[in-house]
Order: structure tokens, then sequence, then C-alpha cells
């Protein structure tokens, strides 16, 4: 249960910061207003959104109980997840959380968003590249480069290729 305290704290934290606040200050920084009304762009950016966030709590509870760990790149897994989310693409988290930005650029109708959402994807995928995957190499060896070798690591497979 521990473990489930840990992942949604952080992930909250996560979220607060690069989901919430830094939106908020790009929106703010363009001078974007609130939508007066609610319209089709406003109800298809919150159905995108609340794609991304189901999404991501998938893979936060996929974390916390079969990975025993968090997101959080200081309290990781301590076994390799490759069931739920993770057995059609190695990053979802990731995905969902660039979902939910797009949702929002969508809902305010906001270009300074999606540019935050594309600096959101280059970032995350020089961290992937350059941190991420050579630490899960160091610490799962075999069983994550047969896993690299099964699953993409950015673009979703339309079935599973890990056996569950």
């Amino acid at each position: 249960m521990f473990v489930l305290v840990r992942a949604v704290t952080y992930a909250a934290l996560f979220i607060g910061f690069v989901l919430v606040y830094l939106p908020g200050r790009f929106l703010f920084w363009s001078g974007v207003p609130q939508p007066e009304f609610v319209g089709g762009p406003q109800i298809g950016g919150m159905l995108i959104g609340a794609i991304g966030a189901v999404l991501a709590l998938w893979c936060l509870l996929a974390f916390a109980f079969i990975g025993k760990g968090t997101p959080a790149p200081f309290d990781p897994p301590r076994r390799l997840v490759i069931r739920g989310p993770y057995r059609f693409v190695r990053n979802p988290m990731y995905i969902s959380a660039a979902t939910a930005l797009a949702g929002t650029a969508l809902f305010y109708q906001s270009w300074s968003l999606l540019v935050f959402t594309g600096l959101f994807l280059l970032a995350t995928h020089l961290f992937v590249i350059s941190y991420e995957e050579p630490t899960l190499r160091r610490t799962f060896g075999e069983e994550y480069e047969a896993y690299c070798v099964q699953v993409n690591r950015w673009l979703v497979r339309s079935s599973p290729s890990c056996s569950p």
C-alpha cells in the first residue's frame, strides 16, 4: 500500500508542475484567455485530456502493483513492468502526459501549448534515450533487451507483443 501512496504523491507533483503549472505559465505569457463558452474544441480537449489521464492512472497502477515502485527515477520499479499499457508501447506514461497536454492545447485553442507539448515530447525522448534506457539495460539486462525487441519505444502496436 505504501508504494501506491509514494507513486500517487510523485505523480501528483509531476502532474502539478509539468501538466498544470507550466502550461498555465505558457497560457499567461501568451495572453490566451479562458474560453468564453464551451464548444466543440473545449469538449474535444476535455475528452482527449481525460483519455490521457486514464492512461496515466493505468500506468501508475502498473508501476505500483506490478513493478513495486513508482514512475519517479529516484524510486523506480523493482521489477520490469511489461504488462498493462506497457504491452503496447514502452513509454505510455509520457504519451499519456503529451495526450493530456494536447487536450489542454485544444481546449484553449492555444498554439503555445501545442509548442509546449512538442517540447515536452522532445525533452522526454532525450531523457529516455540518454538516461532511462541505459539504466533499464543495466538494471534488467536481457529481460529488458527482449522487451525492446518486442515493443516499440513510441509507436503503439495494435496488438500486444509481450505475454501477460
